[in-house]
């Protein structure tokens, strides 16, 4: 036989749903340390309620960084490794910081793809040698 619970109040329960649904705010220096922690990746965003076009709220986990950003970034001891309902509005900005970081990790490898490591430490400028009286003919060794 199945178990049933009854409901006295289904007014405050449907209040306590949509309370639950919008999420919370988190304040200006959470946000900041949730937006550094999302900027490096640490954070995930999943809609909390994705067939309900109504709930713009986002489940939020914030994985505990590790390694080097562990020692720089400043964190919470009660945020990391949590989930916690956000609000749709800080959540849609903590989506455009997590996009932000991805664009300017991915910028910054491939312009470290594109560098000459060699050349800048073990040859001299080679504007220098043009300039010293050499006419530039067969090749400065650029490409």
């Amino acid at each position: 036989m199945a178990k049933t619970i009854p409901l006295q109040d289904t007014g405050s329960l449907k209040n306590e749903l949509r309370k639950y649904q919008k999420g919370q705010k988190l304040t200006i220096q959470e946000f900041n340390r949730v937006a550094r922690l999302a900027y490096f990746g640490f954070v995930v965003l999943t809609p909390l309620d994705p067939e309900d076009d109504e709930v713009d709220s986002y489940l939020m986990y914030i994985q505990p960084p590790e390694g080097l950003p562990a020692t720089q970034l400043e964190v919470y001891e009660d945020m990391p490794d949590s989930i916690t309902i956000l609000d749709g509005e800080q959540g849609n900005a903590i989506a455009d910081v997590i996009r932000q970081g991805v664009r300017d990790r991915v910028d910054q490898l491939q312009a470290i793809n594109r560098r000459e490591f060699y050349f800048e430490y073990f040859y001299e400028n080679p504007g220098e040698e043009q300039q010293s009286g050499d006419s530039g003919e067969g090749g400065d060794g650029s490409s």
